[in-house]
């Protein structure tokens, strides 16, 4: 489900469930967790995450525990790993990272994408919704405006695009970005792990009012949501009815 290997002072974390698109669940993510914190313990200077074959990250495994009681909890948690380890993390994007799989690109301190990668949290189409760390996060990235297009439209957004809106830091291969780790991993650790501390006080380390949280975890028990689980099962477009 993951492999760990190391080079040098990068150490590489790659998602292995190329069967299911290296979509998460409550194990994997629970994996990457554990691969970084172990990575830093180990003396990583530079940790690469990535995906094995042509997805990055499909998102969340929707056939899987996705809506059982403590998926979210477990994905936020690797979220903030990847975002508070004290080390560089660059998301090598061999492919799509939709949903979920965007959500850990994001929490990556930089990216680097092939030319035909997409990045999509397409929440509003499944009856869901995001928190509050990944809507400031996406913002913070690329500006309010592509946010706003990419959550309140449900739109994609490709690597060149994401690369003018900052998102994606360059466009190359995996080995393009093992190369750059590489490079960072000779760079000082205590400025890295300085100006990586200040570049994620973004505003998204404040914790959700809580109205914010009685609405995400609404749209998450809603008919709406439901909806969208039969109507994927049934290969047909939802009808929402907002309730």
């Amino acid at each position: 489900m993951i492999g760990t290997t190391r080079d040098g002072d990068v150490v590489t974390v790659e998602l292995q469930r190329e069967e299911r698109r290296n979509a998460l669940n409550t194990e994997l993510c629970t994996a990457i967790r554990d691969a970084l914190t172990e990575a830093v313990d180990a003396g990583a200077r530079a940790i690469v995450v990535t995906g094995r074959g042509p997805a990055f990250c499909a998102g969340a495994d929707l056939s899987g525990d996705v809506y059982a009681d403590g998926f979210t909890d477990t994905l936020l948690e690797m979220l903030h790993t990847v975002d508070s380890v004290p080390v560089p993390v660059i998301a090598a994007i061999g492919g799509p990272a939709i949903g979920a799989g965007c959500q850990l690109a994001i929490a990556a301190d930089l990216r680097v994408a092939v030319p035909d990668a997409v990045f999509a949290i397409p929440a509003a189409k499944l009856g869901i919704s995001v928190d509050r760390w990944t809507v400031h996060r996406l913002a913070s990235l690329v500006g309010g405006g592509p946010a706003r297009t990419m959550l309140l439209g449900a739109d994609r957004l490709d690597a060149v695009a994401g690369f003018q809106h900052g998102l994606v830091n360059r466009i190359g291969s995996r080995s393009d970005a093992h190369a750059w780790a590489q490079q960072i991993a000779r760079l000082a650790p205590l400025s890295l792990r300085h100006l990586k501390m200040t570049f994620n006080d973004d505003g998204t380390q404040d914790d959700a009012p809580a109205e914010h949280i009685a609405a995400l975890e609404s749209a998450w028990r809603s008919d709406d949501a439901a909806e969208a689980r039969t109507a994927r099962s049934e290969k047909r477009d939802p009808v929402f009815r907002g309730r």
